[in-house]
Formats: C-alpha cells, sequence, structure tokens
C-alpha cells in the first residue's frame, strides 16, 4: 500500500508543478482585468496585490513617491469611500519591451449625496516580474 502511494505521488507531483507554474504565467490583460474588477469592489488589499510598493496619483492626494502596501490601501479606502461605481471599463492593455505593461479603464461614478455622474480615466502601470505582473502605479485623469 505505501508503495503504491508513493509511485501515486511521484506520477502526480509533475502535474501538480506543471499547473503550478501554468497558474503563474498570467497574461497582462488577464491581471488587468482583476484589477478592474478589484477597483469596482473597492477592494484595495486586491488591487494593491503583491505589490511592495506603489504609486498613487489621486483627486484629492498630494502626488505620491512610491507607498508601502499599507499606506496604499488607507489611501485608496479613503478615495473610494464616497464614490458609488456605476461602470468601469477596460479600454486598452498594452506591454512594452521593457517589461512594463499598462491598463486604461474608463470610470463613470457617483459621488454619494448627489446624482452628477462623473466620468475619469485611470491608467494601471504593471511591471514584469518572473512570470507575473505587479502594479506599480495607479493615475487618475477627468
Amino acid at each position: 500500500m505505501r508503495r503504491w502511494l508513493i509511485g501515486v505521488a511521484l506520477l502526480a507531483s509533475p502535474a501538480l508543478v506543471g499547473k503550478v507554474h501554468l497558474a503563474a504565467q498570467t497574461s497582462l490583460a488577464e491581471v488587468a482585468e482583476r484589477t478592474r474588477g478589484a477597483w469596482l469592489a473597492h477592494d484595495p488589499q486586491a488591487l494593491v496585490g503583491q505589490s511592495a510598493s506603489i504609486m498613487l496619483q489621486l483627486p484629492g492626494a498630494n502626488p505620491s513617491s512610491p507607498l508601502d502596501r499599507a499606506q496604499a490601501v488607507e489611501l485608496l479606502r479613503r478615495h473610494w469611500r464616497t464614490a458609488v461605481e456605476h461602470t468601469l471599463t477596460l479600454r486598452r492593455v498594452g506591454e512594452l519591451k521593457s517589461g512594463r505593461g499598462y491598463a486604461e479603464l474608463v470610470r463613470c461614478y457617483v459621488v454619494s449625496g448627489t446624482s452628477d455622474e462623473r466620468q475619469e480615466t485611470i491608467f494601471l502601470w504593471f511591471q514584469r516580474a518572473g512570470a507575473s505582473w505587479r502594479l506599480a502605479e495607479v493615475r487618475s485623469a477627468p
């Protein structure tokens, strides 16, 4: 019985390793879509992800130097506090030769307590980290 279990484990291990390896090779478009979903859900931890630091340039906040994860999460929470999202459309995704990538989002939202819909463009910059992508910068433009 023990030999059988060891044999099964040895046969299964390459498949498991292959699945982990493939899961780590995520396309920039998939990462941009997950980032869009995190923004819609107002989930700052998911948006910041595994990035050690991130640059945020948001309305009402001074342009920042890179912030650590905890600071970025808090700034995003404050930014979203009064917003009700209507739509967030992924308009464009592109990969540059320098190991950087970008995504452009169009955001339509309402400030709580008003009925005026506002629109802004959000630019996301990503940095390749091995086989994955990490969010490096978020910029908002009216």
